[in-house]
């Protein structure tokens, strides 16, 4: 696994090259004492592996911004799209001069995965017309991260990214949204792809594709749940799916059994890819919490995946049963590889 000793690492994707798998993580120093100080001092790394498990680590792909840029406080989750000639990174950025409380998007380009550059004349923010906006006495920032970008099979690019919807209770405001673009540069919001009502938020989308069934993964914590899930289901904090027809959805949950959740949040921010080694998807995510409740931060090794016939999905971990309602699983990508 990816284990720093000077740094706690949470969120992750990938992108591959040949038989290089690119890893970009989110990171912020062990030093900081209080893992909740990390997301205002996150950075991207990145490390390179061909069997993801054994990782040799580049420097770092992305900082924030000089003072009084868009993201001079911290940059967070995003995606990396191969285009011709290079690659596009899409990521989450918060800045200074509104306290972190107002999350934006920006991308940079790479020839190589290793140096980027920033476009700083891109920046795309949650539109008034679909989504809610800033408003301390509702929810404690702008929910608008974690962009998810990749070709439609219809036709030009997708874009999901968590965002909140203006109405309805606020601890079930949280949605995945879908944007849609031509040239990767003028995007244009087309709405939820989710029903709120479950979470206040939902982070880091994924859309993975197998026998026939478009699956959106997506996390939360316990403390995003809405009061109607806990009452129905009860705390959990972990990655989850729903389903759907095609991968810009719209997307519907399958059942209410859990995926890789649960109430010690032992696992966080899940991403399906192909493990090397085996053939098959697996299933990664970084470790949050020990047992005793103290933050981890570090990647996990790739988890099997097992498909129940109801198309369940499950983690296929030795020793326990594939019904097991504590773990489930996924497979196929649509973004990173």
């Amino acid at each position: 696994m990816l284990a720093l000793d000077d740094h706690w690492t949470w969120d992750f994707w990938f992108a591959a090259d040949g038989p290089d798998i690119h890893l970009f993580f989110l990171k912020a120093p062990r030093a900081l004492g209080d893992p909740d100080l990390r997301h205002r001092n996150a950075r991207i790394g990145h490390a390179v592996s061909q069997d993801l498990r054994t990782w040799t680590v580049l420097p770092d792909a992305l900082g924030p911004g000089s003072a009084g840029a868009w993201d001079d406080l911290a940059t967070w989750t995003g995606s990396v799209l191969r285009v011709e000639g290079g690659w596009w990174m899409y990521y989450t950025g918060i800045c200074n001069g509104d306290d972190g409380l107002r999350q934006r998007i920006g991308r940079a380009y790479s020839t190589d995965l290793t140096t980027w550059a920033k476009d700083d004349a891109f920046i795309l923010e949650a539109d008034p017309a679909y989504f809610e906006q800033l408003d301390l006495s509702v929810w404690p920032d702008l929910c608008w991260r974690d962009p998810c970008v990749f070709a439609d099979p219809d036709g030009g690019y997708a874009m999901l990214v968590t965002a909140r919807v203006p109405d309805g209770p606020p601890d079930g405001r949280g949605v995945v949204a879908l944007l849609r673009s031509e040239n990767l540069t003028d995007w244009s919001p087309i709405g939820p792809i989710t029903d709120p009502g479950d979470f206040g938020h939902l982070e880091v989308p994924q859309v993975v594709h197998l026998q026939g069934r478009y699956y959106l993964l997506f996390c939360a914590y316990a403390a995003a749940n809405s009061a109607d899930r806990l009452t129905r289901i009860g705390p959990s904090t972990g990655t989850h799916y729903y389903v759907g027809d095609t991968p810009t959805g719209p997307f519907k949950p399958l059942s209410d059994h859990l995926f890789a959740a649960d109430a010690a949040a032992s696992l966080y921010a899940g991403k399906i890819v192909d493990d090397p080694l085996t053939g098959r998807p697996a299933f990664i995510a970084f470790h949050h919490n020990a047992p005793a409740g103290q933050f981890i931060g570090n990647l996990s090794d790739p988890i099997p995946l097992a498909v129940l016939p109801n198309g369940e999905l499950r983690l296929d971990v030795p020793g326990r049963q594939v019904g097991d309602s504590r773990l489930q699983t996924k497979a196929r990508y649509v973004d990173g590889l």
